[in-house]
């Protein structure tokens, strides 16, 4: 009886080693994973442009300064809808209004300043879906000087109208690379990939097609360039089996 019950213990001590070890492979071997970062990118061409002038005129009187504005609002205006926009495209700002005064120096010291006049300005946007008339009426807008009007011509700025839909296109295309990547990558490791466990999007930025602007990693939102380049980061977690 004495012998039985020590084999009865010493089996007893083996399945509990076994029990034991297994238990201690299985937790310092979890079920493996693997993240990996696709990214897609695309180029377009802006569809929207948005530009401004402005004009100005500075008198020592102000109600003349008020009505040379107003004549030359009128000129810009005609000149505009002259090169093809529409009147409804064409928006006037409030103008503005500062006084302008000139230091007064006395033996290379200066004693104060005094008024010699008013200088008015005002602007004006246009934004178009007709980009390249834009475009040209930007550079030609110097022909108003021949009118007598000081206009100073902004850069255009250029953007997209289906940007939602884009951004919807890279994200498929980086997540399509993201999961290529993870496959490659399950293969020569000689496992199979398993199911998604966590999926995160990354930077989403515009750049301006050989603009040389290097990747933020705060993202960017170029406006300079018509022709622009899209570009998106994806994230993913896989199981391994």
């Amino acid at each position: 009886m004495k012998y039985i019950t020590a084999i009865f213990f010493s089996i007893a001590i083996v399945l509990a080693s076994i029990f034991l070890g297994n238990a201690y492979v299985n937790r310092a071997n979890p079920d493996g994973k693997i993240s990996v970062t696709g990214s897609g990118s695309t180029d377009f061409t802006s569809d929207l442009i948005v530009w401004e002038g402005q004009f100005s005129r500075f008198n020592s009187n102000l109600k003349t300064a008020f009505d040379q504005l107003i004549t030359d609002k009128q000129a810009v205006e005609d000149y505009l809808i002259s090169k093809g926009i529409p009147r409804e495209e064409i928006v006037f700002n409030s103008m503005q209004t500062s006084d302008r005064t000139q230091s007064q120096y006395e033996n290379g010291n200066f004693v104060g300043s005094v008024f010699v006049g008013y200088d008015l300005t005002q602007t004006v946007k246009v934004e178009s879906k007709d980009v390249e008339l834009i475009e040209s009426v930007s550079r030609e807008v110097t022909e108003l000087l021949n009118k007598g009007v000081q206009f100073n011509s902004y850069a255009p700025r250029y953007y997209y109208t289906k940007l939602a839909d884009l951004k919807i296109e890279m994200i498929s295309k980086a997540t399509e690379d993201a999961h290529l990547r993870a496959e490659k990558i399950a293969e020569n490791s000689g496992g199979k990939l398993g199911k998604l466990k966590d999926a995160k999007m990354g930077v989403f930025q515009i750049t301006g097609q050989n603009s040389g602007e290097d990747f933020s990693w705060g993202g960017s939102f170029n406006t300079s360039d018509k022709n622009k380049t899209a570009s998106i980061t994806m994230r993913l977690e896989y199981d391994i089996k």
